[in-house]
Order: structure tokens, then sequence, then C-alpha cells
């Protein structure tokens, strides 16, 4: 299973608290079911943000943890959770070894062309007009 979500959907966040949990318990443990993620960053600054803190977790293979502390809770949209220095603390407990490196990484334009590959690959499945440009 492919997943397209954006950190500040509240939906999506439904799903990595509740449906995903059970997805793993009931089929990705047994081995029937993989699951993928792709950044589909929707609603602005703070999900691009998000988007690329979470591919600069990855990067120091902590990706999953990363990801559910970022939707361990409900957050208002665009309101300020996504900054910088908050997403740096999401990868400090997260355990993202090498702070430095994230913050790097997070900025690096492979975080943006990484971004804009899994925006650009999820609005190709739904719709044949290309999404707007960045």
């Amino acid at each position: 299973m492919i997943e397209y979500s954006d950190f500040q959907c509240p939906f999506c966040g439904r799903f990595a608290r509740d449906t995903k949990q059970e997805l793993l318990r009931t089929h990705v443990e047994k081995g029937s079911l993989r699951i993928e993620w792709r950044n589909f960053p929707i609603f602005g600054e703070e999900s691009e943000a998000a988007a690329r803190a979470a591919w600069a977790a990855g990067r120091q293979g902590v990706f999953w943890e990363f990801h559910d502390r970022l939707y361990a809770e409900p957050r208002e949209r665009n309101s300020g959770e996504f900054t910088t220095t908050k997403l740096v603390a999401h990868a400090k407990a997260a355990k993202v070894a090498d702070l430095d490196r994230f913050r790097e990484d997070m900025e690096s334009d492979q975080a943006h062309q990484a971004v804009e590959r899994d925006l650009e690959e999820g609005y190709a499945l739904v719709s044949p007009v290309p999404p707007p440009s960045s």
C-alpha cells in the first residue's frame, strides 16, 4: 500500500493514529502488507517543511519514528506547529542521531526534489493535468 499524506491533514493523522496501527498488527507484522509513504504536502509551507523534515529523518533511518511523533496528536493547521525549531525538537525526540545533518538535509535541494517528486507522482495518479509549479 502506498500512502500519500500531509502531516497537517486531520484525516491522515487519524489514519496514522488508528487505522495504520491496526494494519501493522493485522497485516504488516504477518507479512501480507507493506506500507510505503509518499509526502503529499498540500496545506502550505508548514506541510512542506514537515515533509522535508520527514525525508531528512529517513536519511538517518528513523522516518517512522519521526512520522509517529508528528501525527501523535491532532494539530491546528498552519499554526506554527511545524517551524524549523519544533521539527528539530521532534527529530531529537525521535532519536535522530545527527541533528546538524538533519538540519542540513531538511533544507537541501535533495529534500526539496524528493518532496516534489512525491507530489508530482501523487497528482499524476489522480489527474492527467500536471500539478501547479512551485
